[in-house]
């Protein structure tokens, strides 16, 4: 059923929204996560093909193994998010990271990359639910604004990200996409982990 606003958003709203440090702290973290994911992941199949020498059948497969994890995960964000959010929201984008970077290593190995793709898929499902849970819970009286701006971080960094990556590639080949995906959600991850949500919130 539909729902009245809380609140009416306006400009001035969104702007004192983003006055609040920890909603900053958020969003700089949505930026990096989002940035790295689709800077990295929009080159999957190519390097799938071209890195481990899958047929486009077995990418296939690895490919829908990466949304049934993103289907976990999702659930898994949340359960995480309920009992210990800093961790819900930090660990996604460390095992994005980590994903990212055994393919790099020893992606050669199909085995190993299809694992990485999966735990990639699982992990990404997960992002959403704890960063928006953080969000809401560091902004409670506004968090049809905090929401907003977590929408419109995200469709920037998307932005940015798939055309960043898209410069990475072509210059530098797809194994740049996936580092700089790696070091953008590492570095989600750290900040997350030093000064990310608190028990309070």
């Amino acid at each position: 059923p539909s729902l009245p606003p809380t609140a009416v958003a306006s400009f001035r709203t969104l702007i004192e929204v983003l006055k609040r440090r920890t909603i900053r702290i958020a969003l700089l973290v949505v930026l990096l996560v989002a940035s790295g994911q689709f800077a990295g992941f929009t080159y999957v199949r190519p390097f799938l093909e071209t890195v481990p020498v899958m047929p486009i059948e077995t990418i296939s497969l690895v490919l829908l193994a990466y949304g049934i994890g993103g289907f976990f995960g999702n659930f898994a964000g949340a359960f995480l998010a309920e009992r210990n959010l800093k961790l819900a929201v930090g660990l996604a984008p460390l095992l994005i990271a980590l994903s990212a970077l055994a393919m790099l290593t020893i992606g050669a190995s199909p085995v190993i990359a299809a694992i990485a793709v999966a735990a990639w898929g699982f992990a990404f499902g997960a992002v959403p639910v704890g960063l928006q849970t953080w969000l809401v819970r560091a902004a409670p009286d506004q968090a049809e604004s905090a929401g907003g701006l977590m929408v419109a971080t995200f469709q920037v960094a998307i932005a940015l990200g798939a055309v960043f990556g898209g410069l990475l590639v072509d210059h530098a080949g797809v194994a740049s996409a996936f580092g700089y995906g790696a070091m953008a959600t590492l570095l989600a991850a750290l900040v997350t982990f030093a000064v990310g949500p608190k028990q309070a919130e």
